[in-house]
């Protein structure tokens, strides 16, 4: 089972995403993919950090991979990648196709894997050009997350809407 929460900043996506890995899981303990870079020296980031750790408390194993998801996802397990807008934003100098391949090779693994990505192009085109890469490979790979996924989720104010 592949499952896409899609959403704006603090919509609730993560803690949907958590209770769904949970309940894919059964009896066995999830893993959560962290994929915050944490070279970027973001006090503030460090304190979102800390919330998610705190919500998650012991339900999860933790892996923190930034860039090369493939290589943590193994067959029979289920995962939980929080956040692709993070992995995105490491692997902005990979072209896009690459990437693309790589979302299709997680999405052919035989596990569960509950994805999380921001909705970041609802509002205004960015006037500089690195902004404007981010925003669009977040829709690029978010059209292919939602081809490749069986469940698609809209979040908005903890709420989920079903769109597939």
């Amino acid at each position: 089972m592949k499952t896409l929460y899609h959403g704006g900043q603090k919509s609730g996506k993560s803690h949907l995403a958590e209770q769904k890995a949970l309940e894919l899981s059964g009896d066995t303990q999830p893993y959560y993919i962290a994929t915050y870079d944490n070279s970027y020296g973001d006090d503030e980031m460090q304190m979102r950090i800390g919330k998610h750790q705190a919500q998650r408390e012991e339900n999860f194993i933790t892996i923190e991979e930034s860039r090369d998801l493939n290589a943590v996802v193994n067959d029979g397990n289920t995962y939980l990648i929080d956040c692709m807008s993070m992995w995105i934003l490491n692997t902005l100098e990979i072209d896009e196709e690459t990437l693309l391949a790589e979302v299709k090779a997680l999405c052919t693994k035989d596990a569960h894997i509950i994805f999380v990505l921001n909705d970041v192009g609802s509002g205004v085109i960015p006037l500089d050009a690195s902004s404007r890469k981010y925003i669009d490979r977040s829709g690029i790979i978010g059209q292919k997350l939602a081809q490749l996924c069986d469940e698609v989720y809209e979040v908005k104010l903890g709420l989920e809407n079903r769109l597939k």
